[in-house]
């Protein structure tokens, strides 16, 4: 990468996350549209209970989940048990308990879900793949996961909590993502008691403007260092180590999950699966070993 991708260009969403960016009423929308609130009070009247309606509890083939978008600490408190903890949905290396309990030594209650509507994509520069040496720019084999609505697609996940004191830290090491409050079902399609926050795609002018307040220099801290210009792209590929990772991950989940994340979860193009990708250009992945400081942490 050459010092030229530290200038800053405008970004263009494109046709398909254009429902993110569109002007909608205070009012909830159906699926594919998350909901934004005009104020707090609007916010908060997508409660825990709200959630949990007999409406969101329906599993008819027309049934539409409403999304509501989680700006801070107060929104995310509006999802809290009664006993204080908050859901998570795990989508990538949260697939794995192991790196879960890395992340959060405390979570309880690990499980597997479904979640509907939404696909995976390798369209998220991370910056931590740098900083622990598996990034290979010169491949464009840089990339984590995110997902995004997609009709028709269906996601196995896992599920957790953990306590409201570690909000904060999750939002702080998830800032770049899209914080939405979801409602997971079980594999045989019970939806859950509780919503769970699931970490969706951004944009880069969103995250520019609101969570670094317009600065450069806000962003050159989280990203500019490592030369990452722009976060959601469309013209790389999964970092090895963490596509292997996630691979495994699934596969120790069992044969649902395993398929699903192969067949579910596409390339930055959205056309090409991982599955089709593994058995071409991306031959040989699943036989590579992370480096020595990294095997626990990426072994699946």
């Amino acid at each position: 990468m050459t010092s030229s991708l530290l200038a800053f260009r405008p970004h263009t969403p494109s046709l398909a996350l254009s429902a993110w960016h569109q002007p909608t009423s205070i009012s909830q929308v159906t699926f594919p549209d998350p909901v934004f609130y005009s104020s707090k009070s609007d916010h908060r009247r997508l409660s825990l209970s709200a959630l949990s309606t007999g409406a969101l509890r329906s599993t008819s083939p027309a049934y539409r989940p409403s999304l509501s978008e989680l700006s801070d600490e107060s929104d995310f408190e509006t999802l809290l048990s009664s006993d204080d903890l908050i859901s998570i949905c795990g989508f990538g290396s949260l697939l794995s308990e192991r790196s879960s309990r890395s992340t959060f030594p405390d979570l309880l209650n690990f499980r597997v879900a479904r979640l509907n509507r939404f696909r995976r994509v390798f369209a998220h520069m991370s910056p931590i793949f740098f900083e622990r040496g598996i990034a290979k720019p010169e491949t464009k084999e840089i990339s984590s996961l995110s997902v995004e609505p997609c009709e028709g697609e269906t996601l196995v996940v896992t599920v957790f909590e953990i306590k409201k004191s570690e909000i904060p830290a999750f939002i702080k090491r998830e800032i770049e993502f899209r914080f939405l409050a979801v409602l997971p079902e079980t594999l045989d399609g019970k939806p859950f008691d509780n919503p769970a926050v699931l970490c969706a795609q951004y944009s880069d002018d969103e995250f520019l403007e609101i969570r670094c307040k317009g600065s450069k220099d806000i962003y050159f801290q989280h990203f500019g260092r490592w030369n990452i210009d722009k976060i959601w792209r469309d013209d790389i590929l999964p970092c090895r180590t963490y596509l292997r990772h996630c691979v495994l991950a699934a596969k120790n989940l069992g044969e649902a999950a395993y398929s699903n994340f192969l067949d579910h979860t596409y390339l930055a193009d959205r056309k090409s699966t991982i599955r089709e990708y593994l058995a071409t250009t991306g031959s040989g992945i699943m036989q590579e070993e992370p480096p020595e400081s990294l095997k626990e942490r990426y072994g699946g």
